[in-house]
Protein backbone atom coordinates (compact mmCIF):
# COMPACT_ATOMS: atom_id res chain seq x y z
CA UNK A 1 0.00 0.00 0.00
CA UNK A 2 1.48 3.38 -1.01
CA UNK A 3 0.71 5.46 2.03
CA UNK A 4 1.40 9.10 2.81
CA UNK A 5 0.87 10.03 6.44
CA UNK A 6 0.89 13.70 7.35
CA UNK A 7 0.79 14.47 11.07
CA UNK A 8 -0.11 17.98 12.16
CA UNK A 9 0.55 19.71 15.43
CA UNK A 10 -2.47 19.68 17.69
CA UNK A 11 -3.22 23.06 19.26
CA UNK A 12 -4.30 23.61 22.83
CA UNK A 13 -7.98 23.89 21.90
CA UNK A 14 -8.15 20.21 21.03
CA UNK A 15 -9.88 18.34 23.56
CA UNK A 16 -27.43 1.75 6.48
CA UNK A 17 -26.13 1.00 3.20
CA UNK A 18 -28.32 0.06 0.13
CA UNK A 19 -27.56 -2.84 -2.16
CA UNK A 20 -25.33 -1.84 -5.06
CA UNK A 21 -27.03 -1.42 -8.38
CA UNK A 22 -25.61 -1.50 -11.86
CA UNK A 23 -24.59 2.02 -12.90
CA UNK A 24 -26.94 3.81 -15.29
CA UNK A 25 -24.95 6.17 -17.46
CA UNK A 26 -27.86 7.27 -19.67
CA UNK A 27 -30.55 8.57 -17.33
CA UNK A 28 -32.86 11.20 -18.89
CA UNK A 29 -34.24 12.28 -15.52
CA UNK A 30 -30.78 12.88 -14.09
CA UNK A 31 -29.78 14.65 -17.32
CA UNK A 32 -32.71 17.05 -16.93
CA UNK A 33 -31.95 17.56 -13.23
CA UNK A 34 -28.35 18.51 -13.92
CA UNK A 35 -29.32 20.84 -16.75
CA UNK A 36 -31.51 22.73 -14.28
CA UNK A 37 -28.81 22.73 -11.60
CA UNK A 38 -26.30 24.38 -13.94
CA UNK A 39 -28.25 27.63 -13.61
CA UNK A 40 -29.69 27.10 -10.11
CA UNK A 41 -29.20 29.37 -7.11
CA UNK A 42 -26.92 27.78 -4.52
CA UNK A 43 -26.92 28.21 -0.76
CA UNK A 44 -23.83 29.10 1.23
CA UNK A 45 -21.24 31.90 1.42
CA UNK A 46 -21.09 33.99 -1.74
CA UNK A 47 -17.31 34.34 -1.44
CA UNK A 48 -16.63 30.65 -0.77
CA UNK A 49 -17.96 28.69 -3.72
CA UNK A 50 -16.44 25.47 -2.32
CA UNK A 51 -18.88 25.72 0.63
CA UNK A 52 -22.00 26.31 -1.47
CA UNK A 53 -24.64 23.64 -2.02
CA UNK A 54 -27.84 23.01 -3.96
CA UNK A 55 -31.16 22.42 -2.22
CA UNK A 56 -32.01 22.36 1.46
CA UNK A 57 -31.56 18.70 2.44
CA UNK A 58 -29.17 18.16 5.34
CA UNK A 59 -27.78 15.05 7.04
CA UNK A 60 -27.63 14.69 10.83
CA UNK A 61 -24.09 13.54 11.70
CA UNK A 62 -24.38 13.73 15.50
CA UNK A 63 -23.75 9.98 15.82
CA UNK A 64 -20.25 10.47 14.39
CA UNK A 65 -19.18 13.31 16.70
CA UNK A 66 -15.89 12.50 18.43
CA UNK A 67 -13.17 14.36 20.27
CA UNK A 68 -10.19 15.70 18.37
CA UNK A 69 -7.44 15.17 17.37
CA UNK A 70 -8.73 13.07 14.49
CA UNK A 71 -7.19 10.75 11.97
CA UNK A 72 -8.69 11.49 8.56
CA UNK A 73 -8.03 8.74 6.02
CA UNK A 74 -8.25 9.28 2.27
CA UNK A 75 -8.43 6.53 -0.35
CA UNK A 76 -7.57 8.25 -3.61
CA UNK A 77 -8.17 6.85 -7.10
CA UNK A 78 -4.87 8.40 -8.06
CA UNK A 79 -2.78 11.50 -8.52
CA UNK A 80 -2.32 10.48 -12.12
CA UNK A 81 -3.40 13.52 -14.12
CA UNK A 82 -2.96 17.29 -13.76
CA UNK A 83 -6.50 17.89 -12.49
CA UNK A 84 -5.96 15.41 -9.68
CA UNK A 85 -2.58 16.94 -8.83
CA UNK A 86 -4.20 20.36 -8.41
CA UNK A 87 -7.06 18.81 -6.45
CA UNK A 88 -4.78 16.92 -4.09
CA UNK A 89 -2.86 20.12 -3.40
CA UNK A 90 -6.18 21.81 -2.60
CA UNK A 91 -6.94 19.00 -0.18
CA UNK A 92 -3.63 18.95 1.69
CA UNK A 93 -3.65 22.74 2.01
CA UNK A 94 -7.24 22.61 3.33
CA UNK A 95 -6.18 20.01 5.91
CA UNK A 96 -3.65 22.51 7.27
CA UNK A 97 -6.49 24.93 8.00
CA UNK A 98 -8.09 22.50 10.47
CA UNK A 99 -5.94 21.96 13.59
CA UNK A 100 -8.43 19.33 14.79
CA UNK A 101 -6.96 16.97 12.18
CA UNK A 102 -4.01 15.38 13.92
CA UNK A 103 -3.14 12.90 11.17
CA UNK A 104 -4.05 12.83 7.49
CA UNK A 105 -3.42 9.42 5.89
CA UNK A 106 -3.46 9.27 2.10
CA UNK A 107 -3.33 6.05 0.06
CA UNK A 108 -2.89 6.27 -3.70
CA UNK A 109 -4.55 3.56 -5.81
CA UNK A 110 -2.53 4.60 -8.87
CA UNK A 111 -5.58 4.17 -11.11
CA UNK A 112 -6.20 0.54 -10.11
CA UNK A 113 -9.54 -0.77 -8.81
CA UNK A 114 -7.87 -3.78 -7.22
CA UNK A 115 -5.28 -1.67 -5.43
CA UNK A 116 -7.90 0.76 -4.14
CA UNK A 117 -10.02 -2.08 -2.78
CA UNK A 118 -6.94 -3.50 -1.02
CA UNK A 119 -6.03 -0.04 0.27
CA UNK A 120 -9.44 0.38 1.87
CA UNK A 121 -9.22 -3.09 3.42
CA UNK A 122 -5.85 -2.14 4.93
CA UNK A 123 -7.20 1.13 6.32
CA UNK A 124 -10.14 -0.68 7.90
CA UNK A 125 -7.87 -3.35 9.37
CA UNK A 126 -5.61 -0.70 10.87
CA UNK A 127 -8.46 0.71 12.92
CA UNK A 128 -6.93 4.18 13.11
CA UNK A 129 -9.34 6.14 10.93
CA UNK A 130 -12.00 8.37 12.46
CA UNK A 131 -13.45 8.98 9.00
CA UNK A 132 -12.78 7.71 5.48
CA UNK A 133 -12.84 9.90 2.38
CA UNK A 134 -13.03 8.00 -0.92
CA UNK A 135 -12.55 9.21 -4.47
CA UNK A 136 -13.40 5.98 -6.35
CA UNK A 137 -11.33 4.81 -9.29
CA UNK A 138 -14.43 3.39 -10.94
CA UNK A 139 -18.04 3.31 -9.88
CA UNK A 140 -19.13 -0.33 -9.86
CA UNK A 141 -15.87 -1.83 -8.63
CA UNK A 142 -15.54 0.41 -5.57
CA UNK A 143 -19.15 0.24 -4.40
CA UNK A 144 -18.66 -2.95 -2.32
CA UNK A 145 -15.53 -1.52 -0.68
CA UNK A 146 -17.41 1.64 0.34
CA UNK A 147 -20.28 -0.48 1.67
CA UNK A 148 -17.80 -2.53 3.70
CA UNK A 149 -16.43 0.64 5.30
CA UNK A 150 -19.94 1.83 6.12
CA UNK A 151 -20.84 -1.56 7.60
CA UNK A 152 -17.81 -1.27 9.89
CA UNK A 153 -19.41 1.83 11.41
CA UNK A 154 -16.96 4.27 9.83
CA UNK A 155 -18.39 7.52 8.47
CA UNK A 156 -17.57 7.74 4.77
CA UNK A 157 -17.43 10.81 2.54
CA UNK A 158 -17.40 10.03 -1.19
CA UNK A 159 -16.41 12.77 -3.62
CA UNK A 160 -15.51 13.41 -7.24
CA UNK A 161 -16.62 10.03 -8.63
CA UNK A 162 -19.65 8.26 -7.25
CA UNK A 163 -20.70 4.79 -6.11
CA UNK A 164 -24.06 3.05 -6.37
CA UNK A 165 -24.88 2.97 -2.68
CA UNK A 166 -26.41 5.54 -0.39
CA UNK A 167 -24.48 4.48 2.72
CA UNK A 168 -21.93 7.35 2.77
CA UNK A 169 -22.70 10.37 4.94
CA UNK A 170 -22.71 12.46 1.78
CA UNK A 171 -21.44 12.45 -1.80
CA UNK A 172 -19.57 15.68 -2.59
CA UNK A 173 -19.49 16.68 -6.24
CA UNK A 174 -20.19 19.55 -8.62
CA UNK A 175 -23.38 19.35 -10.68
CA UNK A 176 -22.08 16.32 -12.55
CA UNK A 177 -21.00 14.61 -15.72
CA UNK A 178 -24.19 15.32 -17.62
CA UNK A 179 -23.71 18.99 -16.75
CA UNK A 180 -20.20 18.98 -18.20
CA UNK A 181 -21.39 17.21 -21.33
CA UNK A 182 -24.26 19.67 -21.71
CA UNK A 183 -22.04 22.73 -21.41
CA UNK A 184 -19.65 21.53 -24.11
CA UNK A 185 -22.31 20.09 -26.41
CA UNK A 186 -24.52 23.19 -26.26
CA UNK A 187 -21.54 25.25 -27.39
CA UNK A 188 -20.74 22.94 -30.30
CA UNK A 189 -24.36 22.77 -31.42
CA UNK A 190 -24.53 26.58 -31.40
CA UNK A 191 -21.37 26.89 -33.50
CA UNK A 192 -21.54 23.97 -35.95
CA UNK A 193 -24.20 23.73 -38.69
CA UNK A 194 -26.54 20.76 -38.90
CA UNK A 195 -24.77 17.81 -40.48
CA UNK A 196 -21.36 18.95 -39.19
CA UNK A 197 -18.72 16.45 -38.09
CA UNK A 198 -17.84 16.03 -34.42
CA UNK A 199 -14.98 13.92 -33.06
CA UNK A 200 -15.49 12.81 -29.45
CA UNK A 201 -12.32 12.26 -27.44
CA UNK A 202 -12.45 10.46 -24.10
CA UNK A 203 -9.85 9.42 -21.54
CA UNK A 204 -11.04 6.16 -19.95
CA UNK A 205 -14.20 4.08 -19.56
CA UNK A 206 -16.22 3.02 -16.53
CA UNK A 207 -16.11 6.22 -14.47
CA UNK A 208 -19.55 7.68 -13.82
CA UNK A 209 -18.71 11.34 -14.41
CA UNK A 210 -16.92 10.50 -17.66
CA UNK A 211 -19.53 8.09 -18.97
CA UNK A 212 -22.35 10.57 -18.31
CA UNK A 213 -20.41 13.38 -19.97
CA UNK A 214 -20.23 11.25 -23.09
CA UNK A 215 -23.76 9.88 -23.08
CA UNK A 216 -25.30 13.30 -22.53
CA UNK A 217 -23.28 14.93 -25.30
CA UNK A 218 -23.81 12.01 -27.68
CA UNK A 219 -27.57 12.21 -27.34
CA UNK A 220 -27.54 15.96 -27.86
CA UNK A 221 -25.41 15.71 -31.02
CA UNK A 222 -27.68 13.08 -32.49
CA UNK A 223 -30.79 15.13 -31.73
CA UNK A 224 -29.18 18.22 -33.29
CA UNK A 225 -28.38 16.35 -36.51
CA UNK A 226 -24.62 16.41 -36.11
CA UNK A 227 -22.45 13.54 -37.35
CA UNK A 228 -20.30 11.81 -34.73
CA UNK A 229 -17.17 10.73 -36.54
CA UNK A 230 -16.07 8.49 -33.70
CA UNK A 231 -15.45 8.14 -29.96
CA UNK A 232 -11.82 7.47 -29.20
CA UNK A 233 -10.02 6.92 -25.91
CA UNK A 234 -6.82 8.92 -25.51
CA UNK A 235 -5.72 7.60 -22.09
CA UNK A 236 -5.06 11.26 -21.28
CA UNK A 237 -1.88 11.07 -23.36
CA UNK A 238 -0.87 14.09 -25.47
CA UNK A 239 0.90 12.10 -28.19
CA UNK A 240 -1.99 9.67 -28.54
CA UNK A 241 -4.51 12.52 -28.66
CA UNK A 242 -2.59 14.27 -31.40
CA UNK A 243 -2.21 11.05 -33.39
CA UNK A 244 -5.94 10.30 -33.21
CA UNK A 245 -6.87 13.77 -34.45
CA UNK A 246 -4.31 13.57 -37.27
CA UNK A 247 -5.72 10.21 -38.33
CA UNK A 248 -9.25 11.60 -38.53
CA UNK A 249 -8.04 14.65 -40.44
CA UNK A 250 -6.67 12.33 -43.12
CA UNK A 251 -10.17 10.86 -43.50
CA UNK A 252 -11.99 14.17 -43.91
CA UNK A 253 -13.24 17.36 -42.32
CA UNK A 254 -13.64 17.88 -38.57
CA UNK A 255 -15.92 20.73 -37.53
CA UNK A 256 -15.59 20.24 -33.77
CA UNK A 257 -13.66 18.22 -31.21
CA UNK A 258 -15.56 17.42 -28.03
CA UNK A 259 -13.50 16.26 -25.06
CA UNK A 260 -14.67 14.60 -21.85
CA UNK A 261 -11.60 16.02 -20.06
CA UNK A 262 -9.41 18.89 -21.15
CA UNK A 263 -5.84 18.08 -20.13
CA UNK A 264 -4.90 17.08 -23.71
CA UNK A 265 -6.95 19.77 -25.46
CA UNK A 266 -3.82 21.66 -26.53
CA UNK A 267 -2.49 18.50 -28.22
CA UNK A 268 -5.73 18.32 -30.24
CA UNK A 269 -5.34 21.97 -31.23
CA UNK A 270 -1.73 21.38 -32.30
CA UNK A 271 -2.83 18.62 -34.68
CA UNK A 272 -4.68 21.27 -36.70
CA UNK A 273 -1.85 23.80 -36.38
CA UNK A 274 0.67 21.29 -37.72
CA UNK A 275 -1.48 20.82 -40.82
CA UNK A 276 -1.80 24.59 -41.30
CA UNK A 277 -5.55 24.30 -40.84
CA UNK A 278 -7.99 26.66 -39.18
CA UNK A 279 -8.84 25.63 -35.64
CA UNK A 280 -12.43 24.39 -35.40
CA UNK A 281 -14.53 24.36 -32.24
CA UNK A 282 -12.45 22.51 -29.65
CA UNK A 283 -13.73 22.19 -26.11
CA UNK A 284 -11.32 21.94 -23.23
CA UNK A 285 -11.33 22.54 -19.54
CA UNK A 286 -10.10 25.21 -17.14
CA UNK A 287 -6.39 24.39 -17.36
CA UNK A 288 -4.16 27.37 -18.11
CA UNK A 289 -2.54 26.08 -21.31
CA UNK A 290 -5.92 25.59 -23.00
CA UNK A 291 -7.26 28.95 -21.81
CA UNK A 292 -4.16 30.75 -23.11
CA UNK A 293 -4.21 28.90 -26.44
CA UNK A 294 -7.89 29.75 -26.86
CA UNK A 295 -7.17 33.44 -26.19
CA UNK A 296 -4.14 33.56 -28.49
CA UNK A 297 -5.71 31.75 -31.47
CA UNK A 298 -9.23 33.11 -31.12
CA UNK A 299 -11.08 29.91 -32.04
CA UNK A 300 -14.60 29.16 -30.74
CA UNK A 301 -13.65 27.59 -27.43
CA UNK A 302 -15.38 26.85 -24.17
CA UNK A 303 -14.12 25.43 -20.90
CA UNK A 304 -16.76 23.40 -19.11
CA UNK A 305 -15.43 22.62 -15.66
CA UNK A 306 -15.53 19.95 -13.00
CA UNK A 307 -14.08 22.30 -10.39
CA UNK A 308 -11.14 21.03 -8.38
CA UNK A 309 -12.34 23.05 -5.39
CA UNK A 310 -14.43 19.99 -4.50
CA UNK A 311 -11.24 18.50 -3.00
CA UNK A 312 -11.45 21.24 -0.35
CA UNK A 313 -15.12 20.52 0.24
CA UNK A 314 -14.43 16.85 0.98
CA UNK A 315 -12.22 17.86 3.92
CA UNK A 316 -14.76 20.44 5.10
CA UNK A 317 -17.48 17.75 5.02
CA UNK A 318 -15.28 15.39 7.03
CA UNK A 319 -14.57 18.03 9.67
CA UNK A 320 -18.25 18.93 10.02
CA UNK A 321 -19.14 15.24 10.30
CA UNK A 322 -16.63 14.58 13.08
CA UNK A 323 -17.94 17.65 14.92
CA UNK A 324 -21.47 16.22 14.60
CA UNK A 325 -22.64 19.17 12.53
CA UNK A 326 -25.21 18.89 9.76
CA UNK A 327 -23.85 18.57 6.22
CA UNK A 328 -25.66 18.89 2.90
CA UNK A 329 -26.73 15.44 1.80
CA UNK A 330 -27.19 12.78 0.78
CA UNK A 331 -25.46 14.70 -2.01
CA UNK A 332 -23.48 17.87 -1.48
CA UNK A 333 -23.90 19.39 -4.94
CA UNK A 334 -21.53 22.25 -5.71
CA UNK A 335 -21.84 24.88 -8.47
CA UNK A 336 -20.27 24.01 -11.82
CA UNK A 337 -19.62 27.18 -13.82
CA UNK A 338 -18.28 27.13 -17.38
CA UNK A 339 -15.64 29.52 -18.68
CA UNK A 340 -16.99 31.27 -21.77
CA UNK A 341 -15.48 33.85 -24.11
CA UNK A 342 -16.89 36.79 -22.16
CA UNK A 343 -15.10 35.80 -18.92
CA UNK A 344 -12.04 34.09 -20.40
CA UNK A 345 -9.55 36.78 -19.40
CA UNK A 346 -10.70 36.60 -15.77
CA UNK A 347 -9.39 33.03 -15.48
CA UNK A 348 -6.04 33.40 -17.22
CA UNK A 349 -3.10 33.74 -14.84
CA UNK A 350 0.27 33.83 -16.54
CA UNK A 351 1.98 33.23 -13.18
CA UNK A 352 0.50 29.74 -12.79
CA UNK A 353 1.78 26.52 -14.41
CA UNK A 354 0.33 25.48 -17.79
CA UNK A 355 -1.68 22.63 -16.28
CA UNK A 356 -3.01 24.54 -13.29
CA UNK A 357 -6.80 24.43 -13.16
CA UNK A 358 -8.28 27.90 -12.79
CA UNK A 359 -11.43 26.74 -10.97
CA UNK A 360 -9.43 25.58 -7.93
CA UNK A 361 -11.12 27.87 -5.41
CA UNK A 362 -7.71 28.07 -3.79
CA UNK A 363 -6.86 31.73 -4.22
CA UNK A 364 -7.92 32.55 -0.63
CA UNK A 365 -5.54 29.99 0.92
CA UNK A 366 -2.41 31.19 2.76
CA UNK A 367 -0.04 29.15 0.58
CA UNK A 368 -1.42 30.29 -2.78
CA UNK A 369 0.14 30.44 -5.36
CA UNK A 370 3.40 28.80 -4.29
CA UNK A 371 1.94 25.45 -3.20
CA UNK A 372 0.43 25.06 -6.69
CA UNK A 373 3.71 25.89 -8.43
CA UNK A 374 2.83 29.50 -9.14
CA UNK A 375 4.68 32.79 -8.69
CA UNK A 376 3.54 35.99 -7.05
Amino acid sequence: MNKTVITFAVLGLMTGSAAAQAPNFDDPAEFDKQREQLTATFNGPADQIYRQYAGNEMVDTSEFATDAPWTVCFSNAGVNNPWRVVGYTNMTEEVKLHPEIGTFTHVDAEGSDDKQIADIDDLLAGGDCNILIVSPNSTAALTPAVEKACAAGLPVIVFDRGVTTDCPVTFVHPVGGYGFGIQAADHIIANVPEGGNVLMLRILPGVDVLETRASGARNMFEEAGLTILGEEFTDGDNAKTKSIVEDYLQRGNIDAVWMDAGATAVAAIEAFEDQGMDIPVITGEDQQDYLQKWRDLGFAGIAPTYPSYQWRTAIIAAVQTLKGEEVPGPEWVLPQPAITQDVLDDYINENMPPLHYAMCGCEDMPTYPEAWGGNE
